[in-house]
């Protein structure tokens, strides 16, 4: 099937109230890869995979996923957000996971497609909504030793969403965690699920205190930030001056944060900068924030770290450069203001 002319579902959803939860919708991309090379992909109703039993997904982890949006703009167009970079970064992980990367122009490709056929399920402009897109790489076939996979399937599927937090942009408190979220030297730069799967009790534990999530330190040292649950970390330091992010080869490179570092600098003539942040020296930052494509941005108000809470801009209030990112970067992502050269792909 392709996208064009596809019988499509009635769509009743209050768009005003959408969480963040799966939500079926009409179509997805499916793709296998055998023998070697990647088969022609096409557009299917079925939302469930048939697989063998052996697979490798299932049993060692072989498996990577990406995160992107499409974009209701004012005009009715619709806008796919660096999906690029989100080809680029699904590239590396497949990479580091011994699996056949997913072209750049395939996975584009795909994601349009996806996008295209379920149109009707983006949510309005003004909502505050988008369509959530899900790529993803597992090892499937016949198969028990630890070894590379047999074949592949490459798939995309899609749903409206909104926010990740609920109550949009409100200040979130966090806590430090003695858990690692990844090894040095291991799949902490890969968005692959075994890294998602050990937060699941860490950030469990946290929501239990009645925190958002938990703040990842560095494994080695435990005493600098590295990420902020499935987020990434930015601080803006107390004279305003310089927009601050963690630096390591363990932390998934977040294609929101390089966003970000780059509207701070050529936008708002912020210095930025990529370095270690310390978790007992906060006192230099007036404000916080984790980013990601899922969390868009995410003011931070306080971390508690051991019997010591340090709180940012405020708990209630959104600091005004954390929202001047904010806006600067829907609007983009929106089409209500003008975005650099190649963020942006018209559906």
């Amino acid at each position: 099937m392709t996208s064009t002319d596809l019988p499509r579902s009635e769509v009743n959803i209050d768009w005003n109230n959408l969480g963040f939860s799966y939500i079926r919708t009409d179509y997805r991309y499916l793709a296998h890869w055998r023998d070697g090379a990647w088969q022609a992909g096409e557009l299917t109703g079925d939302n469930v995979l048939h697989i063998s039993e052996g697979s490798t997904a299932l049993h060692y982890g072989q498996q990577c996923f990406e995160g992107l949006k499409a974009y209701r703009c004012k005009d009715g167009s619709i806008n796919l957000f660096r999906a690029d970079q989100n080809a680029a970064r699904m590239s590396r992980s497949c990479e580091r996971l011994l699996m056949p990367e997913v072209p750049a122009e395939m996975f584009i490709e795909a994601c349009k497609q996806v996008v295209k056929a379920n149109e009707h399920f983006i949510p309005p402009y003004g909502t505050g909504g988008s369509l959530y897109l899900r790529p993803f790489v597992i090892g499937v076939g016949d198969n028990i030793g630890v070894r590379s996979a047999p074949e592949f399937i490459f798939s995309v599927f899609a749903i409206p969403v909104g926010p990740y937090f609920k109550g949009g942009l409100v200040p979130t408190n966090f806590v430090t965690s003695m858990y690692d979220r990844a090894a040095p030297n291991g799949t902490g730069a890969a968005k692959v699920g075994g890294n998602y799967a050990a937060s699941l009790l860490p950030g469990a534990e946290a929501k239990k205190r009645h925190f958002g999530d938990v703040i990842y330190l560095d494994p080695a040292t435990h005493t600098k930030i590295e990420e902020v649950g499935s987020a990434n970390f930015f601080a803006i330091t107390k004279d305003g001056k310089k927009f601050v992010t963690p630096k390591s080869p363990s932390i998934l490179p977040s294609i929101t944060k390089y966003s970000l570092l780059h509207l701070a600098e050529k936008r708002m003539g912020l210095q930025v900068e990529e370095g270690d942040v310390y978790i007992d020296q906060l006192d230099q930052y007036g404000e916080a924030g984790a980013c990601g494509t899922a969390a868009v941005v995410t003011p931070i108000g306080g971390i508690q770290n051991g019997d010591d809470f340090h709180v940012f801009y405020s708990e209630t209030e959104v600091g005004p450069i954390t929202r001047r990112l904010y806006d600067e970067l829907v609007g983009i992502q929106y089409g209500d203001k003008d975005a650099p050269e190649g963020w942006i792909i018209k559906v």
